[in-house]
């Protein structure tokens, strides 16, 4: 075979380059067959897995098909999604009275959770003084009931004051002091 080849076998058919990719509507029919067989074959594969059963009615046995409960098919999407630390993370916030009960929830609330560290905010200074002496009990319930490696450290603060440092008439000096809580 010669170094030199003819013009007619360098170019393909219209709407390809020389290299024979395609370009414009080829491309486009390319990829639509191309999604169509890989969705025939993810069926076929399903139907084999499932014992080969065709469409239509499911029959009197258990099948992939049949209803399912919510949180089971939750937890099957979770699983495969690889969701698992999200939803823990937010259990966190979301069953906040139930992770670390009613008499301490009823004081304080999650704000932010950054990098395994949990921020709470209590209604008062005099809370958040306690809940900094059971802080490492937080945790230890918090691990128990959504898992362990999701809170790792607790930040606590007291309520959030008012700013005292604009207005027209604002005078210098440290504020009102630890009025607020």
């Amino acid at each position: 075979m010669s170094s030199e080849q003819p013009a007619a076998e360098n170019t393909g058919k219209a709407g390809q380059d020389k290299s024979g990719d395609k370009k414009g509507p080829e491309l486009a029919r390319a990829v639509l067959d191309a999604a169509r067989a890989k969705r025939v074959e993810t069926r076929r594969t399903a139907e084999k897995k499932s014992g080969g059963r065709p469409r239509g009615y499911s029959g009197p046995g258990p099948d992939p098909r049949d209803p399912a409960l919510f949180g089971d098919v939750l937890a099957k999407l979770i699983q495969q999604r690889n969701w698992a630390k999200p939803a823990a993370e937010a259990t966190v916030f979301g069953a906040w009275e139930k992770v670390v009960g009613p008499d301490i929830a009823g004081h304080c609330r999650p704000v932010k959770l950054e990098e395994k560290e949990l921020t709470v905010e209590a209604e008062s200074t005099a809370w958040a003084t306690q809940l900094r002496a059971i802080a490492a009990e937080i945790i230890r319930r918090i691990a128990a009931e959504v898992g362990h490696n999701v809170v790792v450290r607790v930040r606590i603060h007291g309520p959030a004051a008012p700013s005292w440092n604009r207005g027209p008439r604002r005078v210098r000096g440290s504020g009102p002091g630890d009025t607020y809580g």
